[in-house]
């Protein structure tokens, strides 16, 4: 008697189309397209030395922080808007303190609401530029992080709470709620506020700037392109500070405390 073979069915697409969701103002979300699906029979045998599993690709290495960073519910700011550039300063040497404390990592990490803010930022800043986008500088920063960074700061404790919180306190960074950013322009080139990120005197003080205008050290430029950056990020829920033009934060720390866990 003839032994029959064993039919493998197997499940194809009729036509491929990519699905995607398309967000309004709003926040409602258009219907993604849904492919149609048939059943093929076929009689040839699978072999299954040639079916590739998930454990056969390649897997991705977090780096120990990221997945500290995930851990506590926190998103990539680039898997929700990609055009927002990311630019860790403290993942170079390029920083006031001149120590790389993140290796490899170089992503901007937020709490989900706050890069929902983040965003919305960078719409309102698009819809008036196209031609620009915001670049992060830092953004969730680790507690473990934040001790380094005051650990290597050598002046009095009153000069180094001006620029750096106490990691005992913690910084709106710990939560992943508060954002360190500039604008860049479509050719890469960043726009001039007047200083660099994280220059320490009175030229960075939003506080200063009538001052400055006054005396000659900031000009009108300058002025308005800190203006841009503020008003996109404060139609957007965010609030700066007085001693910095960069920094934003997206709640105070005692609702932080409220709302989410300190990244250690």
């Amino acid at each position: 008697m003839a032994v029959l073979g064993i039919s493998a069915i197997i499940l194809v697409s009729s036509s491929f189309v990519a699905c995607n969701y398309f967000a309004y103002a709003d926040g409602s979300k258009a219907n993604a397209y849904v492919p149609s699906v048939k059943r093929v029979i076929t009689e040839t045998p699978v072999d299954s030395s040639q079916v590739t599993f998930a454990t056969d690709l390649p897997q991705v290495i977090l780096s120990e922080t990221e997945a500290s960073i995930i851990n506590y519910g926190l998103v990539d700011i680039q898997t929700i808007d990609s055009n927002i550039v990311v630019e860790l300063k403290y993942s170079t040497l390029d920083n006031f303190i001149g120590v790389d404390v993140y290796g490899d990592f170089n992503k901007c990490y937020l709490q989900p609401d706050v890069a929902e803010k983040l965003r919305c930022a960078q719409e309102l800043l698009r819809s008036r530029f196209p031609y620009y986008n915001l670049i992060v500088y830092d953004a969730a920063r680790p507690r473990s992080i934040q001790t380094i960074m005051w650990d290597t700061i050598n002046v009095p404790y009153y000069e180094k709470s001006k620029y750096l919180s106490d990691p005992k306190g913690g910084s709106l960074h710990n939560f992943g709620a508060a954002v360190d950013l500039s604008i860049i322009d479509k050719d890469g080139y960043v726009l001039d506020m007047g200083t660099p990120y994280d220059y320490f005197g009175e030229l960075a003080y939003p506080r200063e700037e009538d001052r400055m205008i006054y005396e000659g050290k900031l000009s009108y430029k300058q002025l308005l392109s800190r203006e841009l950056l503020r008003e996109v990020m404060e139609q957007s829920g965010f609030s700066g500070i007085t001693t910095e033009w960069w920094h934003f934060n997206s709640c105070s720390r005692k609702r932080a405390y409220q709302q989410y866990a300190i990244i250690e």
